[in-house]
């Protein structure tokens, strides 16, 4: 298992790691309340890539890595993430008003 420092470069070699062998490539997430501690893992059974963080902004960076990944399992691994941007496109809900009592 290696633990991988830089958060692009994990995303890069779990990506290629995807692309090699999609049927057999698994990505893990695993969080513990108690240590606060993030841990993302994506193998192929034969290598294993680590990431671990205890900061809370890691949080975005793993929704995008979500996103890459569900894009590559959707439309398949010859997709071109350039198209990936990370951010949902989910429309802004005005607020409710109306709701509730009178003042």
């Amino acid at each position: 298992m290696v633990y991988i420092t830089s958060w692009d470069e994990f995303v890069e070699r779990s990506v290629q790691l995807f692309r090699a062998d999609p049927d057999s490539t698994r990505y893990v997430m695993k969080y513990r309340h108690c240590d606060g501690k993030l841990v993302l893992k994506v193998t192929d059974n034969r290598e294993c890539l680590k990431f671990k963080t205890d900061q809370a902004q890691e949080a975005k960076k793993m929704e995008k890595l979500n996103n890459i990944f569900f894009t590559l399992m959707a439309r398949g691994p010859e997709v071109d993430l350039s198209e990936v941007t990370g951010k949902e496109q989910t429309d802004v809900q005005p607020t409710k008003r109306g709701r509730g009592r009178k003042q």
